[in-house]
């Protein structure tokens, strides 16, 4: 009988009748019969909780009582189930160890072909494929492979500690970089806090470029580390095939052994980029942004009105940089574009992009309205100046002072009546922000919008109280 039956047999007998596995915790009952520890204990639980069964527990092989109390650890049939677990694993490695035989002429690879780096028979050294060539007993060439592979595996062993290496440095990298950034951060806003509220907006913009250069600077470096971290995990992999090699049979260590040599020594580490961590995004807050007016006047642009869009009661001038409201114009041409239930005229420029500003003189008059709005806001009676509907716009009221036209109204508290009112808008940060050009002081700044589209810039114009767009050069 072989050995194989025999443990096949020894198993038959091992197994749980129940969960028809090999025994795990093998116990017995009174009867005599065993069964897993879980198996059984799980069978006399549902036996017992069963409405329709009310007698004893009984073997499920033999129908005898079971007595709960009497369920004994089967330490024998424990023992030889680590038995039959022992000599199945000393068979799979029997097996894997098994020498190799010539698939050709089912004879022993006893042979190493140096010029083709394979195992051979003595009758493949006779074929013409290698005949002539050097050919060694593999008790023979075993040792000397194995230290170059032993060598190999040493090698690739100092490059993935500096790879490791290299990796904590980058990582030393990042969070130095992350440190100078911070202190850098904190510097721009303790600067910006000495300054007045519109340089609070310069700060805002200027963190905002310090974040990006951040994220850029992060991901490449990042991106290092990522690629170290990808190279070790290769070293780690050939290292591991090495020492497979290296422990294994003769045959197993020189079968490929020449390929898998050269693989290895065709491993390089590559040094991880060396990035300037210097921030670019800085600024001499007190050197450049004291003066209010001129920082505005550096996103200056020139504003002309736009006829077609000027309610019916307005006068324009030649130039299109003044506008009255007085008589009706019985000879205005008929246009969608053009407002009807207000006073309102538009400025020709559109801005979809980037930061603008632009001044608009308003004198002493006693009303007006000055801001910026979308291209398309509804122009006839259901129209509402609001900001979801399109008009951010700051008004000067007859009777209630100065009020920012948000939804509701909010009221402006100023000290100096300006006769000169500056528009700023950042497009792409959603801001749109008023300043008295008189003193150069801050009015107001709407709420952060998303735009889309074109904006223009906005005016009504009311009773007596004519406005006036200067140039860029007044």
């Amino acid at each position: 009988m072989s050995s194989t039956t025999i443990i096949r047999k020894i198993k038959a007998i091992a197994t749980c009748s129940m969960c028809k596995k090999v025994m795990l915790d093998p116990v017995s009952i009174s009867c005599g019969h065993s069964y897993c520890r879980r198996c059984i204990r799980h069978f006399c639980k549902n036996q017992t909780i069963n409405a329709e069964w009310s007698g004893p527990v009984l073997c499920p092989l033999c129908l005898k009582p079971i007595k709960v109390k009497n369920i004994y650890d089967n330490k024998q049939l424990a023992s030889l189930i680590e038995l039959i677990s022992e000599v199945e694993k000393t068979k799979e490695t029997e097996e894997t160890e098994r020498e190799r035989v010539c698939e050709a002429h089912k004879e022993r690879l006893q042979l190493f072909c140096e010029d083709d780096g394979q195992l051979i028979c003595w009758r493949c050294e006779r074929t013409p494929q290698h005949r002539g060539h050097a050919t060694e007993l593999v008790e023979d060439v075993y040792q000397g492979y194995k230290e170059k592979l032993e060598e190999a595996a040493r090698n690739l062993n100092e490059l993935q500690q500096e790879c490791t290496n290299e990796t904590k440095w980058v990582t030393t990298q990042i969070n130095y970089w992350k440190q100078e950034v911070e202190t850098q951060k904190q510097k721009i806003k303790s600067d910006f806090k000495r300054l007045q509220t519109f340089l609070h907006e310069e700060e805002k913009l200027y963190l905002w470029r310090l974040e990006k250069e951040e994220e850029q600077m992060l991901r490449r470096l990042r991106e290092s580390e990522a690629n170290l971290e990808q190279k070790s995990e290769e070293l780690k992999s050939h290292i591991l095939e090495l020492k497979a090699k290296c422990q294994g049979s003769a045959q197993n260590l020189l079968q490929d052994v020449k390929e898998t040599l050269s693989r290895t020594c065709a491993m390089k580490l590559e040094a991880p980029e060396i990035f300037c961590l210097e921030i670019q995004t800085a600024c001499d807050v007190a050197k450049l942004y004291l003066d209010v007016k001129r920082i505005l006047k550096r996103h200056q642009v020139g504003v002309t009105l736009d006829p077609n869009t000027a309610h019916p009661a307005l006068t324009l001038s030649k130039d299109r940089r003044q506008v009255s409201r007085g008589c009706s114009q019985q000879n205005a041409e008929v246009s969608s574009r053009r407002f009807t239930a207000f006073p309102c005229v538009l400025g020709c420029e559109g801005f979809s992009s980037g930061r603008h500003f632009f001044e608009v003189d308003v004198g002493e008059g006693t009303a007006w309205d000055v801001g910026v709005c979308m291209e398309n806001v509804e122009r006839g009676p259901n129209m509402k100046q609001a900001p979801e509907l399109g008009f951010w716009a700051v008004r000067r009221c007859t009777q209630n002072g100065y009020v920012a036209l948000t939804s509701p109204h909010t009221a402006l508290e100023l000290r100096e009546r300006p006769l000169v009112v500056g528009v700023a808008l950042d497009y792409e940060a959603g801001a749109v922000s008023f300043y008295n050009m008189t003193s150069g002081s801050h009015i107001f700044t709407f709420p952060k919008a998303s735009f889309s589209g074109t904006l223009r810039p906005y005016f009504q114009v009311y009773q007596y109280s004519p406005l006036f767009l200067p140039s860029c050069s007044e």
